[in-house]
């Protein structure tokens, strides 16, 4: 017996690797979905989501072409890729939907999110504040005597880090638009 209480030879890898090899990976996906602009789309294309039981992480939905009348859903999710490949294809028998792509797979992307925080402080928190908002690149779009409301784009994991930041400096409230890909290079 090891030190670590591992019969020698019980396995073939790392006593680090603790992770099951059998148990399936959750991974997240971005999905540009491009639906006919017409009421009702984006209910039947949630309702896909919510009576099978899958998670929407982030959901954006604009208007991208006026005169075809199509607008363009972006919907981030996570599962196994089992789970990943039937929304896909659920998603693409969809009489309303044109295209689905899964940029996360597709190649190099660009995500993007915006926020608005609304930050209370005063004294040595309210510079510390503008200090962070700062080295965030956030903007100032509102402030009164006792805060601020910081305007910060960029990509999730950095939004999250910024408010992580702003929380023990009088973060009030956060209000977020949601993940908004672009797959890069001509096509």
């Amino acid at each position: 017996m090891s030190a670590l209480n591992i019969k020698q030879g019980s396995s073939r890898h790392s006593a680090y690797d603790l992770r099951n090899p059998n148990e399936e990976v959750i991974e997240r996906h971005t999905l540009a979905v491009v639906v006919d602009n017409e009421a009702g789309v984006l209910a039947r294309v949630i309702g896909l989501f919510s009576g099978r039981g899958y998670n929407i992480e982030s959901l954006t939905v604009a208007e991208v072409d006026h005169t075809g009348h199509r607008s363009r859903i972006t919907i981030v999710t996570t599962g196994t890729p089992q789970v990943i490949e039937q929304i896909k294809a659920q998603l693409g028998r969809m009489v309303p939907v044109h295209a689905v792509h899964d940029l996360t797979v597709e190649g190099p992307s660009v995500e993007r999110e915006l926020a608005l925080l609304k930050v209370s402080s005063t004294g040595d928190k309210r510079v510390e504040a503008l200090r962070l908002a700062d080295i965030f690149r956030a903007h100032v779009v509102d402030s009164t005597l006792g805060s601020f409301i910081f305007s910060v784009a960029g990509s999730t994991e950095k939004i999250d880090a910024f408010a992580d930041l702003m929380r023990p400096l009088g973060l009030v409230e956060i209000a977020r638009t949601g993940v908004a890909a672009l797959t890069r290079g001509e096509d």
